[in-house]
């Protein structure tokens, strides 16, 4: 669970006095300085240095601070709201220009304010109607002083209007003023700071489209706008220390740690177990004790309590209750797998949290031209599986993340397509994963198999063939201890040496004797003879054993020679496992549709099958050319990692760099050409790396630190930064 999109700000703890802008927002750590000026730089880099300070969600795009103080935007910025100095939007980070010293961020639907520590407000993007209080109506590309605005403790943004908490307890606003939101008495709109009338001793604010709130120091609340011009006290609250304001509820943390909620619950938003169309009552949301601090999105909320934990209610339309569903919650429900947190900031529907280690997590809406930062959902990446138009990430920690084509097929449950890395909440102490064609695996520390995603062959060894959107158990496998996928077929190792597969059967890839175009089998079943096996590869329609004698054993279609047998007249496929011929000393195994490949403990490369070496021209390349018997690559040595593609494969060696080739269309070689290779050529600008995946035309690198690097087609979100199209050369994609 997480995307991106919507509006708001950032709050301080509860005794501290907290900012809430456009939508709510949390912080249960402190403010840290933030900004210096300058231009673009790495996104990678600057997830990999860690969030502090604040963080805000606007409405389409997203700042956020690093740790060495500067400030970064990323998203739509048709107004210049990312404060670069243009109006171009950007899918990863970007700096904003000209910041020092911020404390404190706010955001409306397309403009932006930042709060620097001697009290000055500075304001950038949208300024139609003068929200930027600079006396004009001009848009502003980079941060603009807003003028006559001193001593400044606290901000808040509307869609289209603005306010500041002076030290001294007045509040000031400017922008829209269409319902009465800026609190002077007129409906007038103000391109300059004007006082709200009535108002002293605020602490804090919140603020949403239409109207606004303010928190006393006597911890009662204030409302204006929605028509009415005049500030009135909202009645029969307990003593409040902090407020969030959603499209049409708001929400009230109490002093004792108890939220209370008011407005609509078309959503459930109000979080007293009922749904319906609009409440005015006022009440206590059902459940929650130890909050320190609430946020609302446009028809959803959230709380922080003090252990870290998350907890979310209401609309869940986007997936922003972090739960991997769509399914609305009218009581919290905790957001699964989320733990140290100590910021987060609620946009209208999506949310960006940071964690105690810097890390910042997003989920929601997503708009794959407006990606999260995803360098820091997926640092620590140990594995990387890709199938046809989706691939799957394992981390460190044990959990699994997916992105791609295809959301029904991905473990998600949403209405949305993923380009970005997506947890799958149900998945924890993951050992191993695979990827077939439209179908993933994933083996359990315990032994256990659990599989999702299209299932019309039986590749999910469930027993059925209906698809699966989340990851269930494979009932009938124990024991299990590594895992192969490709096409429609599955394979899996057991601990005792034997090998089970399962799903299409159409060439005798499943090693039981049999075979036949519309056979399948829908549970495991044991390959025959075969003991003594340590790793297993799935190809296309055939399949690979690598035993621990160093030998390699194949069974399944024989189209292009993958089996690895003596030419006898004619492509005879094997029903049974067979030894693939002159190999031994092996110790690694890749296989793709129609080739495979083999390590040796000597670092060298062996081929076999389709011959991705034949002159260029065809793709993908070497067909209806066929190396019957393994051959070795020419020119690789000290080999530790390959991967085979559709029509590419991979190579790392001992040394840290990688080494492509054949098909190179969709510029999966990474030399920066669309140019096939007949030989290995080394991928320029890589070194440090620890791992290789082929994809079908794309290609993924991880380094030692868990960074991961992608080139090649991207057209379905295969590289997971939210971004789209093909790459000719290795770009950081988190």
């Amino acid at each position: 669970m997480c995307l991106v999109l919507a509006g708001c700000a950032t709050e301080e703890a509860p005794g501290n006095a907290p900012d809430s802008g456009t939508s709510g927002s949390l912080d249960a750590g402190t403010t840290a300085d933030s900004g210096t000026a300058g231009g673009d730089e790495d996104a990678g880099t600057v997830a990999e240095e860690g969030f502090t300070g604040p963080v805000a969600a606007g409405l389409y795009f997203n700042l956020v601070t690093r740790k060495d103080g500067t400030v970064w935007a990323w998203g739509e910025n048709d107004h210049g709201q990312l404060g670069d100095g243009t109006t171009t939007d950007r899918p990863t980070p970007t700096r904003v220009v000209g910041l020092t010293d911020v404390s404190a961020f706010s955001t409306g639907s397309a403009h932006s304010l930042a709060l620097k520590a001697d009290g000055t407000v500075w304001a950038w993007g949208n300024n139609h109607d003068g929200q930027l209080g600079d006396g004009t109506t001009t848009d502003r590309p980079t941060p603009t002083q807003v003028p006559g605005l001193t001593g400044v403790s606290a901000l808040a943004a509307g869609s289209e209007h603005s306010l500041a908490l002076k030290a001294d307890g007045t509040v000031w606003a400017w922008g829209n003023n269409s319902y009465g939101q800026l609190g002077e008495g007129t409906l007038s709109d103000e391109s300059a700071p004007v006082q709200v009338v009535g108002l002293t001793s605020v602490v804090a604010l919140a603020s949403l489209s239409t109207s606004s709130l303010a928190l006393k120091a006597d911890g009662t609340v204030w409302s204006w706008g929605d028509s009415r011009r005049a500030v009135r006290q909202i009645p029969y609250l307990p003593p409040v220390v902090a407020l969030a304001r959603g499209a049409m509820h708001s929400l009230a943390l109490g002093a004792d740690g108890t939220v209370w909620a008011w407005g609509s619950n078309s959503n459930g938003q109000l979080g007293n177990g009922r749904q319906g169309p609009a409440s005015a009552e006022l009440g206590p949301v059902l459940g929650l004790t130890d909050v320190v601090s609430v946020g609302a999105g446009q028809y959803n909320s959230l709380a922080l309590k003090a252990d870290g934990t998350v907890w979310a209610w209401g609309n869940n339309h986007f997936g922003q209750q972090g739960d991997g569903t769509t399914i609305d919650q009218w009581m919290p429900t905790q957001v699964p797998g989320l733990t140290r947190v100590t910021t987060l900031s609620v946009g209208s529907v999506h949310v960006l949290a940071r964690t105690a280690d810097g890390a910042l997590w997003a989920w929601g809406a997503l708009y794959s031209t407006f990606a999260t930062p995803t360098p820091s959902l997926l640092t620590n990446c140990q594995q990387l599986v890709a199938g046809d138009e989706h691939a799957l990430a394992r981390k460190a920690d044990g959990t699994v993340w997916a992105w791609g084509q295809d959301d029904s097929l991905l473990g998600v449950e949403s209405s949305l397509q993923p380009r970005t890395p997506t947890r799958l909440p149900t998945l924890t102490h993951v050992a191993d994963i695979a990827a077939g064609r439209i179908h993933s695996l994933a083996l359990k520390t315990d032994g256990t198999v659990w599989a999702w995603g299209g299932n019309f062959r039986g590749q999910l060894g469930l027993g059925t063939n209906a698809n699966q959107e989340t990851p269930l158990r494979i009932p009938t496998l124990t024991g299990v201890s590594a895992l192969a996928a490709r096409g429609f077929h599955s394979l899996a190792l057991k601990t005792d040496g034997t090998v089970w597969a399962w799903g299409s059967n159409s060439s005798g890839q499943l090693g039981n004797g049999d075979a036949g175009e519309n056979l399948m089998q829908t549970v495991p079943t044991q390959v025959l003879g075969l003991t003594g096996v340590v790793d297993v590869v799935a190809g296309d329609a055939f399949s690979l054993a690598l035993k621990a004698d160093g030998t390699v054993w194949a069974w399944g279609s024989n189209s292009a020679g993958q089996l690895g047998k003596e030419y006898i007249g004619e492509s005879s496929d094997d029903l049974e496992p067979r030894q693939v011929q002159g190999l031994t000393g092996v110790e690694k195994l890749a296989a793709a549709d129609s080739y495979a490949l083999a390590l040796k403990k000597d670092g060298t490369v062996w081929s076999w099958g389709a011959d991705l070496t034949a002159p260029p021209g065809e793709e993908p390349p070497g067909e209806g050319v066929k190396w019957w018997l393994p051959r070795q690559v020419a020119g690789l040595t000290e080999v530790v990692d390959l991967s085979a593609g559709r029509a590419h494969a991979l190579a790392l060696k001992a040394d840290g760099t990688v080494w492509a080739w054949g098909g190179n269309f969709f510029g999966q070689l990474g030399d920066g050409t669309n140019t096939a290779r007949q030989t290995p050529t080394r991928v320029p600008g890589l070194t440090g790396l620890v791992s290789v995946t082929a994809g079908n035309y794309f290609s993924f690198a991880i380094t030692n630190g868990g960074t991961v690097w992608a080139w090649g087609d991207n057209l379905y979100g295969h590289f997971g930064n939210g971004d789209a199209g093909m790459r000719l050369s290795p770009s950081k994609a988190w």
